[in-house]
């Protein structure tokens, strides 16, 4: 038997915060899920975004703490488009969240850009540039 990759967990200090965010990218959590301690979102192709509150995490690992300096992983999200990551880049910045890294014609082939989720994780927003704008 071989362990199957089944979801990406992130511990989240603001659950309503995380789920709003979250949400605006269009995973689909839950009614109800901005006040629990635990939410999932199904992705495409069964997996799934689990968001653990600190609170949560600390109930079964008392010693943990939040990571310090820089993300070490990175959620990506496919855009149908160059223009598409301009756009969603442009709506989270002018809602409030960090733009961590403007959209730009990386020499790799993509449109590309960053933003941060409530709790600093970085959200990587690209789309291949031969899909036109």
């Amino acid at each position: 038997m071989t362990p199957r990759f089944d979801a990406i967990g992130l511990v989240v200090s603001d659950m309503a915060a995380a789920v709003t965010f979250y949400r605006r990218l269009g995973f689909a959590f839950g009614e109800g899920a901005e006040v629990l301690p635990h939410a999932e979102a199904e992705l495409p192709g069964g997996l799934r975004l689990l968001l653990d509150t600190e609170e949560t995490v600390r109930s079964f690992y008392p010693g943990w703490q939040p990571p310090a300096g820089n993300n070490r992983a990175a959620l990506a999200l496919r855009c149908a488009s160059p223009a598409e990551v301009d756009a969603f880049y442009e709506d989270l910045v002018g809602a409030g969240y960090h733009g961590e890294l403007k959209p730009w014609d990386a020499f790799w082939g993509q449109r590309y850009a960053v933003v941060h989720d409530p709790d600093g994780n970085g959200v990587d927003l690209f789309a291949d540039l031969s899909t036109g704008q």
